[in-house]
């Protein structure tokens, strides 16, 4: 929706501004809308000791409740305690296979609402709409939905046949998309929104609050010409907020590794440039190997993706095959036997270098040539990993040479180069590209190794210009959906708390009430026309 559709009046402060519109930001918004989970009377939770303190105060919702108290004694896959907590409760011991009912039930509570804004550059589901092919995802499906509407029954309604627990990166964009339709969030999204400045602002009257302001441009489409296209522009907004979101994720820059030659044109880094490959019919079973690095998933999708075309593939990654770290170490065989499968391949097929010859005696580094590159007999003809080697350099004629951890380099010639080793978010609107936010302000801000440091049981910023800044999902270390709702709940907590208490609004109470009215008055208003639509199916 257009920015200048949402009624918002110049000077006018929001309580709330979410930059990012995929699942973390997606689920804030359900939560920030009234929708509020409460301990079902009937229901029963399997951990005894959650299930006593959620029955203490039974008529207090989950947003109303000591969230560090309710976390005390909770073991789960994720570091921060509330993504264990809200993990816990929306799919009970998930983690075993067992499919308990959630203890939750959802109530529309419209007075608890609190007026947002969800800004982001695509349609609601953020980087899932980049990710649209025929992989399946990593999660089972019931971990990848939202709360409130389940995935499978919408993946029912979809296909007729739902063949297993996993749903493709196009199933799930679009499911996101359809989940803002449903569940009436649409007049809190701006989409087409691309944030360029993030800053603090003291206030125009002495003794308020400072806030937040959030510049950008927004996409929006121009005249229709006669050829039926239309020609779109990019218009600025500014909005002002008393409490700002960063749910923008960290898929929006590829890593790169640093060395010569890797911007050379047959060098790429995204999956998806080898499936435009794949569909201009570049690679088959004659081309030179492509080489792929990293030891990630999407790495493992790239080399099924070209050893399916019998296109042959180099493998080099850092790790070892039987590092405890390494992904494929720590997935069920049965639940992901595609993955499995490469893991398998990564073992059994490892380059095996020659031992130095006496006329190498003295070198410190040894060179194979790509004659010396034939893999064992196996059942996976065409593939050879290079387990705890690293790139050197990418040359012109399309050669690139390899180094292992004990510094012996083998050249190998390829078609094209994958490097596939993760991404780094886009924070270019902050200071320093949020550095200082980091838990090392003197790294880049990254998913796994420097993420962004929040209060644990609130997601506020610790290292913040000032109070009100949030961060969620992937940008605070939590890669999956299932655990990055936590944040949502954190978030929301805190900020119902806040209004609550009456903190956070200081002479904008008139405003800001105004503002919660008119708000409210559009909310009723599409849950009613929500419901009468319903009923007309």
């Amino acid at each position: 929706m257009d920015l200048h559709d949402k009624e918002i009046l110049p000077g006018e402060i929001l309580p709330v501004v979410i930059i990012g519109n995929g699942p973390s930001g997606i689920c804030l918004s359900y939560l920030l809308s009234g929708y509020t989970p409460y301990l079902s009377p009937q229901a029963s939770h399997p951990n005894p000791l959650l299930h006593s303190k959620l029955g203490e105060q039974p008529h207090l919702s989950l947003l109303e409740q000591d969230l560090e108290y309710l976390c005390e004694g909770l073991e789960g896959r994720s570091s921060n305690p509330v993504a264990v907590l809200f993990d816990s409760l929306l799919l009970p011991d998930s983690d075993f296979g067992l499919d308990h009912t959630s203890p939750l039930e959802w109530r529309f509570e419209p007075e608890r609402a609190i007026p947002h804004l969800v800004l982001g550059k695509g349609p609601p589901g953020g980087a899932w709409h980049a990710m649209e092919g025929s992989m399946l995802t990593l999660s089972l499906a019931n971990w990848m939905e939202l709360p409130g509407l389940k995935l499978k029954d919408w993946m029912r309604d979809k296909r007729r046949n739902v063949r297993n627990d996993r749903a493709t990166p196009a199933e799930i964009a679009s499911y996101y998309q359809h989940y803002v339709s449903q569940m009436s969030l649409e007049q809190s999204f701006a989409c087409g929104t691309t944030v360029t400045s993030v800053t603090r602002q003291p206030s125009n009257q002495e003794g308020a609050p400072s806030y937040w302001r959030v510049t950008g441009l927004q996409r929006r489409e121009g005249e229709e010409l006669g050829d039926g296209s239309s020609v779109s522009e990019e218009v600025p907004f500014s909005l002002l907020a008393h409490n700002v979101v960063l749910a923008t994720g960290t898929h929006d820059i590829p890593a790169r590794l640093g060395v010569e030659g890797e911007s050379l044109p047959f060098v790429c880094h995204s999956f998806w440039e080898l499936e435009a490959a794949i569909s201009r019919g570049e690679l088959d079973q004659s081309s030179d190997p492509v080489l792929v690095v990293g030891a990630g998933l999407t790495a493992a999708d790239a080399v099924l993706a070209a050893h399916h075309l019998n296109t042959p593939v180099y493998h080099a990654f850092r790790r070892s095959v039987r590092d405890p770290g390494l992904i494929f170490n720590q997935l069920p065989k049965l639940l992901y036997p595609e993955y499995h499968k490469v893991h398998q391949m990564m073992t059994q097929q490892q380059h095996q270098p020659s031992p130095p010859s006496e006329d190498h005696a003295q070198n410190l580094q040894h060179h194979s040539t790509p004659s010396s590159l034939t893999p064992p007999p196996s059942s996976y003809p065409g593939y050879l990993s290079f387990p705890r080697h690293r790139v050197v350099e990418f040359r012109p004629d399309r050669k690139c040479i390899l180094e292992s951890d004990s510094g012996q380099r083998t050249v190998v010639q390829v078609s094209k180069a994958l490097v596939l080793i993760g991404a780094h978010p886009n924070l270019s609107f902050l200071n320093d590209n949020g550095r200082p936010l980091g838990i090392n302000p003197d790294k880049a801000i990254t998913c796994r190794r420097n993420p962004i440091e929040v209060h644990p049981f609130t997601n506020e910023v610790i290292a913040a210009d000032g109070p009100g800044m949030y961060a969620m999902g992937p940008l605070v270390g939590e890669n999956f959906v299932r655990f990055l709702k936590g944040g949502a709940l954190a978030i929301a907590s805190d900020l119902a708390k806040r209004q609550r208490e009456g903190g956070g609004r200081g002479e904008g109470d008139l405003a800001t009430d105004k503002l919660m009215n008119k708000w409210l008055d559009r909310q009723a208003s599409t849950q009613t026309e929500a419901e009468l639509s319903v009923r007309d199916l």
